[in-house]
């Protein structure tokens, strides 16, 4: 269960990557103002990492240019 406030009622969404493999996925969702959490999809009990939207756009840009 989620113990981060900001993170309680929004969704986590799931890397469209990771649709036709249970294994390395990612999900993430807002979690706050300015804020991005990330977390294991086959550990959704577990810790997630939190971002700054900044922080999250640097790192998803860097991932798409290198699969491009």
């Amino acid at each position: 269960m989620d113990s981060h406030p900001m993170l309680l009622g929004t969704r986590w969404r799931k890397s469209s990557y990771s649709q036709h493999s249970d294994s390395y996925c990612v999900e993430a969702r807002v979690a706050g103002p300015g804020e991005v959490a990330v977390r294991d999809s086959k550990d959704p009990d577990g810790p997630h990492l939190a971002f700054s939207v900044s922080e999250w756009t640097a790192f998803i840009t860097h991932i798409a240019s290198d699969h491009s």
